[in-house]
């Protein structure tokens, strides 16, 4: 069970995830959808990218009844990746070790290890060391990123978002829930109630978003559910949302972990 936080605690972390205010700042970097050699994707971290993940083809895994959308990779099978995974019903991965972490998030579908079962809705972090062999009966789809955990964050969750508490956020019209924080490294989920903007900031450490309901706006574009953006360090928007509102994933200080 998760401990409730603070007034003080949630507006701390919420300044880590959503950036410093700023007024002046680098522009972010062009967008980039380039897919280098071999198995590498996005591999550029000082280059903006954003995907529609729902227009990208599945691809073929090394096991049958299991495809991925890759977003960001750097490496072969084993690689420093962000990706879409799908199950079909009854299919299962191979038990395997994660010598440096894992973080999942289900969009649908359950999800299941010989730990548990998890639903639509459920975060997940299995930490460096960590091993299991995941399977799913129903199937489902995954929001996986590989190999992007501070070795010494050790912690295994476990977070029903469907059930687990949001706070107000800074602006009128935003709620967020906590997910974790390590070592400057914030995630989230932030709802963004219909015609909700934030003031101008700047993500030293940079920021990861999918779209998970809605359409979420800045400057720079429009991006309904499905989409995922990687913006580089210093990168700076001004968010909004108009009628449909919105709500996300958020990641952000990560891009400033070498690459492993």
């Amino acid at each position: 069970m998760r401990p409730q936080l603070s007034a003080a605690s949630v507006i701390k972390f919420e300044r880590s995830i959503l950036g410093w205010q700023t007024h002046g700042c680098n522009p972010p970097q062009s967008i980039s959808r380039l897919r280098k050699n071999d198995m590498n994707v996005n591999p550029d971290f000082s280059l903006k990218a954003v995907i529609d993940t729902h227009a990208v083809a599945w691809e073929a895994s090394p096991v049958p009844g299991i495809t991925r959308k890759p977003l960001d990779r750097i490496g072969d099978e084993v690689a420093r990746a962000s990706t879409i995974v799908k199950y079909e019903a009854n299919s299962a991965f191979t038990s395997h070790a994660h010598g440096a972490g894992e973080e999942i998030l289900v969009l649908d579908g359950v999800f299941a290890d010989e730990n548990g079962t998890y639903p639509a809705g459920t975060y997940l972090r299995n930490p460096p060391g960590s091993h299991h062999a995941p399977y799913s009966t129903e199937g489902c789809t995954l929001f996986v990123k590989l190999r992007q955990f501070h070795p010494e964050d050790l912690a295994t969750i476990r977070i029903d978002t469907k059930t687990a508490n949001w706070y107000p956020g800074m602006v009128p019209g935003l709620s967020v829930m906590p997910l974790h924080e390590f070592d400057g490294v914030g995630c989230a989920l932030v709802r963004w109630a219909p015609n909700t903007i934030f003031n101008p900031h700047v993500h030293p450490g940079g920021e990861e978003i999918l779209v998970l309901e809605g359409v979420f706006h800045d400057e720079h574009g429009s991006y309904g559910a499905g989409t995922w953006i990687r913006s580089p360090r210093y990168s700076r928007h001004a968010p909004f949302t108009k009628s449909e509102g919105a709500v996300i994933y958020v990641k952000t200080g990560h891009l400033d972990y070498a690459l492993t």
